[in-house]
């Protein structure tokens, strides 16, 4: 059984063709879903979503490309939207996009850590983007974190090798995307192969970035079983048994699925 831990089944090409997307992915193996929330407006198409499908579960959050349209977006109406449905179980995705900044830096970081303090409240996994931003991106999750424990996992790691262990003594999981099998990939892969195996999800974060050798197509969660099969080669594990690990860690942070 494998978990596609973050994908974005309300974006096309996945929505048009839904209940065949999610039939392919069960064939091949993938049991849940969850499905990730970027914007305030997406949430009641989610919410259809995760009603509609038995497999599939659900996120709220705000990207941080949408930090500046959702300013007035903070820990209590997080709070509010995850509370709805028992079936959202995560916040985010969150956190810092220094790499595209369209959003204004300081808008980033007060979103971020709006959704950090509802992920505390909650006792909720929060799911963190972060790219070009690895110092700043420690930085508010150390803060935060002495506060008060935080469940982190960090989504679709691109990330250097120091930054993915300093993240590790913050408790967080990490989670691979397609990303690891590119060619360019090769630190990234060795990465992956010193992280401990029970701190590892995978992800497609379809419909972007499909694993070799379907790179360059429209991604989606059946995709998953290659990332899964380059992991587990490069753990020199076999397919099922990494399959049950990453499944394993995913009940571990967000709890068993009913």
């Amino acid at each position: 059984m494998i978990i596609d831990s973050h994908c974005h089944l309300t974006y096309e090409p996945m929505s048009k063709t839904l209940k065949e997307t999610i039939n392919r992915a069960n064939r091949d193996g993938v049991k849940y879903i969850l499905t990730i929330s970027t914007e305030d407006k997406s949430y009641d198409n989610i919410i259809k979503i995760v009603n509609e499908h038995k497999n599939v579960y659900g996120t709220y959050g705000i990207h941080p490309h949408e930090a500046k349209s959702h300013q007035n977006i903070k820990s209590d109406e997080i709070i509010n939207k995850v509370s709805q449905n028992k079936k959202i179980i995560g916040i985010g995705e969150t956190g810092l996009d220094f790499y595209y900044n369209h959003s204004e830096k300081k808008d980033q970081i007060n979103s971020f850590e709006e959704h950090i303090e509802a992920a505390q409240e909650k006792n909720l996994p929060l799911i963190v983007h972060t790219r070009s931003a690895e110092n700043e991106t420690l930085q508010i999750l150390e803060k935060n974190s002495k506060k008060k424990d935080t469940k982190i996992l960090i989504h679709c790691f691109t990330g250097t090798r120091q930054f993915a262990f300093k993240l590790l003594d913050l408790g967080a999981f990490i989670s691979a995307s397609g990303v690891v099998t590119f060619n360019k990939s090769r630190e990234l892969a060795n990465t992956f192969k010193d992280i401990p195996n029970e701190k590892i999800l995978v992800e497609t974060d379809a419909p972007y970035l499909a694993p070799v050798p379907l790179r360059g197509k429209p991604n989606e969660p059946s995709y998953i079983i290659h990332t899964v099969k380059f992991l587990s080669n490069l753990k020199k594990l076999s397919f099922e048994e990494f399959s049950n690990i990453t499944t394993n860690n995913f009940f571990n942070l967000f709890g068993k699925l009913n």
